[in-house]
């Protein structure tokens, strides 16, 4: 099965040591988001763990060594790394964005420019971030990665209710494809590959193919080995991702990104849950009680021997 690493919080960034922890144990409990005391146990040994895609805007802890590890250990993998030019307005936990910049490189120096994937994601306007800042932002980060990846994924922020998101306004539909032509032509301009993520059909009108972010299609080609074709209907509508296991868990990452869905609570909240985090424990947060029930994950193997194309 695919191993995401993770959607629900920052793990690269602050929770490497548990992660290294389960890899060399090989099994993760994982809550239910919906029910926190049915525990899901995802089985991470290489017969199991087929394949692991990372999510992270910071990936330093696990540059050198770890990473080297896990190459040892004979996980295939790759990385979407989330590099924005917001500054602590809307980021406040991130560190500086030219270390960022330097940290992508030397990542993809590590793994390959195949597999550390740039998102520039989520695309927001405000007082400060206008269509005409975003076309120079993107062109100056795509002319810094020249070379160091292959593909950026886009999307437009989704507006939930709350005071986090005073200061944003609409994007219309013209200036969506205003920004996405303008990003279109400095991804070529710097042989990257644009994409979007669970955004509008008619994007793909500026050569913008549609993305699967969880991409049977990228594995098969990375591993040179075909791919079952099965797409997580558990994603919201639009996403072609597909299935794989998600090893953390909500309302636990301390970069407290204001745009961020995975995480409503105050900073002060999520500190204190973040608190609990025990590297030793096989969950994130916590430990397993006795009102906890354990059930076995199961998910479908990522490769067959069958040619087949995904769909």
């Amino acid at each position: 099965m695919i191993i995401s690493i993770s959607r629900r919080t920052d793990l690269p960034a602050f929770y490497s040591r548990w992660l290294m922890n389960r890899l060399r144990e090989g099994y993760a409990l994982v809550p239910q988001p919906r029910q926190p005391h049915r525990l899901s146990r995802v089985s991470l040994d290489r017969e199991h763990a087929e394949f692991l895609v990372f999510w992270t805007k910071n990936p330093a802890p696990l540059l050198s060594g770890p990473l080297r590890e896990i190459r040892r250990m004979g996980y295939p993998f790759y990385f979407h790394f989330t590099l924005t030019p917001y500054g602590r307005e809307w980021e406040p936990g991130l560190p500086d964005k030219r270390r960022l910049l330097d940290d992508f490189r030397e990542l993809s120096r590590q793994a390959g420019p195949e597999r550390v994937i740039w998102r520039y994601d989520p695309v927001l306007l405000d007082d400060g971030w206008t269509i005409d800042a975003h076309r120079a932002a993107f062109d100056q980060m795509a002319a810094a990665l020249e070379g160091y990846t292959r593909r950026c994924i886009f999307s437009f922020v989704d507006r939930y209710a709350g005071p986090r998101f005073r200061g944003l306004r609409p994007i219309t539909a013209e200036e969506q494809t205003a920004l996405a032509r303008a990003f279109a032509g400095a991804a070529a301009r710097h042989g990257i590959r644009l994409f979007a993520c669970c955004e509008s059909e008619e994007l793909t009108c500026q050569g913008i193919k549609r993305a699967a972010c969880i991409d049977g299609e990228l594995i098969a080609h990375l591993e040179n080995r075909p791919v079952r074709g099965r797409r997580d209907s558990g994603q919201r509508p639009g996403c072609l991702c597909a299935e794989s296991a998600d090893i953390g868990c909500y309302g636990c990452c301390p970069h407290g990104c204001l745009y961020c869905y995975a995480n409503r609570s105050s900073l002060s909240s999520v500190e204190r849950r973040a608190a609990l985090h025990d590297p030793d424990s096989p969950l994130l947060i916590g430990r397993p009680g006795k009102e906890d029930q354990i059930v076995e994950c199961r998910k479908p193997a990522v490769f067959t021997s069958q040619l087949s194309l995904f769909n």
